[in-house]
């Protein structure tokens, strides 16, 4: 004898209920590759463009710092040099005597050594950049900023030497004051001028490089923008997918009642024939 049970949960609605909690648990319609394949391959393409544009966005965003603390240092040399040369021009006139002469150089030469304080101890994250390392007063590497998801054109700096030694300033920072007469100190303006000069060039090359970093950095933040608005397509729907899950699951409870119901009917009936 056989009684059939004609009371069969439909697995599907089991199925539905799941995919449905996956798309609100992850927030995208698309979760594995049975879903839509060629969805998946269009949406993988699309995130990791957008982690690239991220990372150049934080690439740039750092050079932007770097060039920051570059233009501020590079103004504390200016000030410097500013100084020096006020000092130089006191030196110059013979109405200043020969004491007063070696305690002015005293002072430049405390101030030129606070000069290459800034340029040795300058650097973001590690790197310096206004001389080639903090115990080499060499001319700076070329800096390279890459800024874009493509590997060409990098944004660079240029190499700099910001320090007496680059600046042609060593013969004053080295400077006998026993021979330190106003013939001296005054030959010695023309160097400080150019000095003054070479530092302010140095801060303009800084403030062109960071006036790219900023237009790349619009850019970048555009193309993500897009990235994100084309990749948005893939969302789920919280509120379809919501309404689907609860009616998926109320299914699946009414399947599940109605199962045991029968089995109970099934039952009872074995039980009368066997009685």
């Amino acid at each position: 004898m056989e009684i059939g049970n004609n009371s069969q949960l439909n697995n599907n609605i089991y199925s539905n209920a799941n995919q449905a909690l996956n798309r609100i648990a992850t927030g995208l319609e698309i979760n594995q590759a049975s879903d839509d394949p060629s969805g998946l391959s269009i949406l993988n393409n699309l995130q990791v463009q957008s982690s690239g544009l991220t990372q150049a966005i934080e690439n740039s965003n750092s050079a932007v710092a770097l060039t920051q603390i570059a233009d501020s240092a590079l103004s504390r040399q200016s000030t410097i040099l500013d100084d020096v040369k006020e000092k130089l021009l006191q030196a110059s006139t013979d109405t200043t005597n020969q004491q007063g002469r070696e305690a002015i150089l005293q002072d430049i030469q405390g101030q030129l050594r606070q000069l290459n304080d800034v340029a040795s101890q300058t650097n973001y994250n590690g790197q310096a950049f206004l001389q080639n390392a903090s115990d080499d007063s060499s001319a700076s590497q070329t800096l390279q900023f890459q800024t874009s998801t493509e590997s060409g054109n990098p944004i660079e700096t240029t190499s700099v030497q910001s320090n007496t030694e680059g600046l042609d300033l060593e013969g004053l920072l080295n400077q006998d004051p026993a021979t330190f007469d106003s013939t001296t100190a005054r030959s010695f303006l023309e160097n400080v001028d150019n000095a003054i000069n070479t530092v302010s060039n140095n801060r303009s090359e800084f403030a062109a490089v960071q006036n790219q970093l900023d237009s790349s950095t619009r850019n970048l933040f555009s193309q993500r923008d897009s990235t994100l608005n084309a990749a948005s397509v893939f969302e789920t729907n919280f509120a379809a997918e919501t309404a689907n899950f609860s009616k998926q699951n109320i299914l699946a409870q009414v399947g599940a009642f109605g199962a045991a119901q029968s089995n109970n009917i099934n039952q009872s009936i074995v039980t009368r024939l066997l009685s």
